[in-house]
């Protein structure tokens, strides 16, 4: 499973040039990708105070996952525990939750974050 971190749902989405065409096909021939929850309540906080700005709310983007077969991951509270097992690397909560459930997960993060490829999580960006 592939897990996509919220700029890489973004940029996938949008087909930006900042996510190169090889990773892109990566993602596309990937038999199971997926976004967290918690990409989605960034996204929203983001767009309330104004640090992004996106044409679609956080609904319309959890469609276009849908119809791209982009699987939600909720919040699980086994994935919390894992948070307080991580080394304290990096500040930010809603990363250091997609860290957690690609650990739970056994899964791959697509990212291009460097203070998330510290941590002991199955990276890849190209």
């Amino acid at each position: 499973m592939l897990i996509l971190d919220t700029h890489a749902l973004l940029w996938y989405l949008s087909d930006s040039k900042e996510m190169g065409d090889d990773l892109k096909q990566q993602i596309s021939d990937s038999d199971l990708v997926a976004v967290s929850i918690a990409s989605f309540w960034e996204i929203a906080i983001k767009q309330s105070i104004g640090k992004l700005k996106l044409e679609e709310s956080v609904s319309e983007i959890e469609h276009i996952c849908y119809l791209k077969d982009i699987m939600v991951l909720p919040i699980k509270p086994s994935e919390l525990d894992v948070i307080k097992t991580l080394p304290n690397i990096h500040a930010d909560p809603f990363d250091r939750l997609i860290i957690s459930q690609t650990i739970s997960e056994s899964a791959i993060l697509v990212t291009k974050d460097s203070n998330i490829h510290k941590y002991p999580v199955r990276s890849i960006w190209k």
